[in-house]
């Protein structure tokens, strides 16, 4: 019989061969590819604990014997644990919400979590201060943005989700509407800003790990690891509710159960995310995309493993090259953006919708 290969809507062929000798049933289409996922992981992850260690050591003003050594390190540690923690938490919530939503080119910051972000301290500036705004970076305001970016997003799940009008597309619309309200309120605000506050904001609405406080972790990386086994161990259902409403309704699967419970863990993904370092809007598609390309699977417990390996290796390398080799501290974010954005005007164009 002769080899029959079928291109799905990803670009991803599959070999529908019924003599082919590799073929599994398992996760992966056969033998070979399964090989290469783990050879790629692997890969993956030893290039991303070599960028990590690099960053902890490499070109450290101190030498080794001196007692300031440790302390540099230390400080370095905390930037490269909030790496692994927005890591986790844009890698993870973008898979998952573009399986719940059943498109591959919408990420979560359509829901305004970025917005909110800029509101909330270009808020605290305008009305406090700039001696406000500065004493302002404590776990309360950490833990204060965090409840409220997810009492939005509850709102918009129970509202539009849960109603007798229940639309997926009506809450990303309301989302985008929410979000671009937002930011003209908090760009007016800045406009009214003066010079030097001004400053001060803007350095902090720049996405950087730099922005994280170590007082931060005990809160932020429990209720990440937490939230990431949660969404791992619903990988299955996730595989099922990748089909689409009416193939998972057909299964067994309650479509609208499993998808407000899927966004409720992205939400608290992306409010820890965004609370502790700043907006990535493009970081999370960037690290997904590539995600798709290099895992050739549909197996969730596959996917969210590579897209946790990819996620660490763009955000170590990219602050390693741009810290250690090009030494531009302060455009880590933008870089990685740039390429977000790019990569995302590359995946449209290529499918021509949305």
């Amino acid at each position: 019989m002769s080899e029959v290969v079928y291109k799905n809507k990803d670009n991803i062929e599959i070999d529908l061969s019924c003599n082919s000798k590799d073929r599994t049933a398992g996760a992966f289409q056969t033998k070979k590819a399964e090989r290469r996922y783990w050879i790629l992981l692997i890969g993956l992850i030893a290039l991303g604990l070599i960028f990590s260690y690099g960053l902890l050591v490499y070109n450290n003003p101190v030498s080794v014997n001196s007692p300031s050594f440790i302390p540099v390190v230390k400080r370095r540690l905390i930037a490269l644990a909030s790496m692994l923690v927005a890591a986790t938490c844009q890698s993870l919530s973008t898979v998952a919400f573009q399986t719940s939503t059943n498109n591959r080119i919408i990420t979560p910051s359509l829901l305004g979590f970025e917005a909110l972000y800029s509101t909330i301290h270009t808020s605290t500036m305008f009305f406090g201060g700039i001696g406000v705004f500065v004493n302002s970076n404590s776990v309360q305001s950490f833990v204060f943005q965090v409840v409220i970016m997810v009492i939005m997003c509850l709102i918009l799940y129970g509202w539009l989700l849960s109603g007798k009008y229940g639309n997926l597309q009506l809450m990303l619309l309301i989302g985008v509407i929410l979000g671009t309200g937002l930011k003209s309120v908090s760009s007016f605000m800045r406009r009214l800003l003066a010079p030097s506050e001004f400053d001060v904001l803007q350095a902090r609405l720049f996405g950087s790990v730099n922005n994280a406080e170590v007082e931060y972790f005990p809160i932020a990386i429990p209720i990440v690891i937490i939230t990431a086994i949660l969404l791992l161990a619903y990988s299955k259902k996730l595989n099922v509710l990748s089909l689409g409403r009416d193939t998972s309704i057909s299964l067994g699967v309650n479509h609208q159960f499993g998808v407000i419970y899927a966004l409720v863990l992205v939400s608290i993904l992306m409010s820890i995310s965004t609370a502790l370092v700043g907006p990535l809007t493009f970081y999370g598609f960037l690290v997904a995309t590539l995600t798709y390309q290099a895992a050739a699977t549909y197996d969730h417990r596959y996917v969210f493993p590579m897209a946790l390996a990819i996620g660490f290796l763009v955000i170590t390398g990219a602050y390693f090259f741009m810290y250690h080799v090009f030494n531009a501290q302060g455009v880590v974010s933008i870089i990685i953006e740039m390429f977000g954005g790019i990569t995302f005007l590359i995946v449209m164009l290529r499918k021509g919708t949305l």
